[in-house]
């Protein structure tokens, strides 16, 4: 077994001492985290409000092209939508 020297056991205690000065920023940087998390989820409702909306058009969309075929069909004086 490896004899261990005062001056060994030093050096150890002093790495030791400067990876625990860097745990102390853990809390700050769990903060950021969490942050980070909660503008995640804002997107991801951003993203799912956006989605609601482009499925709204298409479905408008459909129903103006069904109402365009049905004009097509129908003897009648084409549809005006601007009024």
């Amino acid at each position: 077994m490896a004899e261990t020297t005062s001056e060994f056991m030093y050096e150890l205690l002093k790495k030791m001492h400067e990876r625990f000065d860097k745990v102390d920023f853990a809390p700050e940087l769990k903060s950021e985290v969490n942050n980070m998390r909660g503008t995640m989820v804002a997107m991801q409702g951003d993203l799912h409000n956006i989605y609601g909306i482009l499925g709204r058009h298409e479905r408008l969309d459909r129903i103006e092209h069904r109402l365009e075929l049905r004009e097509l069909a129908e003897p009648q004086k084409p549809f005006d939508h601007t009024t």
